[in-house]
């Protein structure tokens, strides 16, 4: 899984490319752990290129999220298709994310 990473000013915009399947859905989170040690726990995930996710996939979100929240900065999701959002609602972790239209609203929800 290819995964852009930008920086915006104090956050970092993460954009995964593809299924969040096991393979890549480790990827992420191993992205995730490296901004923890480097950042100040301010992160965006674009989903926007994300068609769907499997269940080590949803395990991933909600485990990078947990991590960023200790921070005092949960991780903030953008560009969320309709599946993957139904995917979430169904699990129950669509509670866990503050959601955004695009990846601009969702930086800007931390200033």
């Amino acid at each position: 899984m290819n995964i852009a990473e930008q920086e915006c000013g104090a956050v970092r915009l993460l954009k995964p490319e593809g299924p969040l399947t096991a393979k890549g859905a480790d990827d992420l989170k191993a992205r995730v752990d490296a901004l923890l040690e480097g950042s100040l726990g301010r992160c965006v995930v674009d989903a926007s290129a994300i068609p769907y996710a499997d269940s080590r996939g949803l395990e991933v979100l909600g485990e990078a999220n947990e991590q960023m929240a200790r921070t005092g900065h949960p991780l903030k999701l953008c560009g969320v298709n309709e599946t993957l959002r139904q995917v979430l609602e169904l699990t129950g972790l669509a509670a866990q994310f503050e959601f955004f239209v695009d990846a601009n609203s969702a930086v800007r929800s931390f200033l």
